[in-house]
């Protein structure tokens, strides 16, 4: 069985929510963590984990959303995180890629939110995008603070500080891509530190890159771990799973 740490699952991406669910179970993914990162996807994933025994949700503001956050929405987001389903707040983080202009708001909304799973006790998951000098700085102020950098990219080198700092790196679709450095990493850092997830409906893998992605195709992730760690599959599915269950306390 797998867990599928972080995709989206949002009737805005997906027209029958209930068999994309059922497609996941048949693939053996026995929870699917749904990530809420903005005013309406999260009331949608809230209400998602209250209909499928199996979906649990972290909830938290993408730092796209840093101009349009209000205190209110913070305020309701203390409130929201209670839920027994919530079980981490992100995706939150920080996001360069198309410019600097919001930067200072990203980095208020990421130590606010950071500042909540601090007094929450709840592991956040983070989006770092064209930013990692400035996430590592601002995870370095929020010692007790862990969690799953979700969808990592980077390299061996900012894998070791993350790992140092006492987070687990998220891997997707990515490193099924042909020229993806992520399996040299991935064979560094080896399967006691490494979280699987689709980032779905984006970022499918080979061979169906393009295309929708769904939990369902965690199995192709977990066999390109395990033929890049030479190891076998039940034992990818196995501790995957237990750092997942660790991490997010889903025992």
């Amino acid at each position: 069985m797998f867990i599928d740490t972080h995709c989206h699952l949002s009737l805005e991406d997906y027209d029958d929510i209930s068999s994309v669910i059922e497609k996941n179970r048949e693939a053996h993914i026995s929870k699917m963590i749904i990530s809420g990162c903005t005013r309406d996807t999260i009331e949608e994933s809230l209400s998602l984990t209250d209909t499928y025994p199996d979906v649990f949700a972290t909830i938290g503001y993408h730092p796209s959303e840093a101009t349009k956050t209000t205190d209110e929405d913070l305020a309701l987001l203390e409130k929201q995180i209670q839920h027994p389903k919530v079980v981490g707040i992100g995706e939150i983080g920080l996001d360069y890629h198309y410019g600097k202009e919001d930067m200072e708001k990203q980095k208020d909304l990421f130590r606010k939110q950071l500042r909540l799973a601090s007094i929450s006790h709840l592991p956040v998951v983070i989006h770092s995008r064209d930013a990692v000098e400035d996430t590592i700085q601002i995870l370095k102020e929020f010692p007790d603070v862990k969690g799953d950098i979700h969808c990592f990219s980077g390299s061996l080198e900012v894998a070791r500080i993350y790992l140092s700092m006492g987070y687990l790196l998220g891997i997707g679709g990515v490193v099924t891509f042909k020229n993806s450095h992520l399996k040299e990493v991935v064979k560094e850092v080896g399967i006691s530190k490494i979280l699987l997830e689709t980032d779905a409906p984006y970022l499918a893998p080979e061979p169906f890159r393009g295309q929708k992605n769904a939990s369902c195709m965690i199995p192709i992730i977990a066999d390109k771990l395990s033929e890049i760690l030479e190891i076998p599959v039940k034992e990818v599915a196995f501790q995957t799973t237990l750092n997942a269950e660790n991490l997010f306390d889903l025992h």
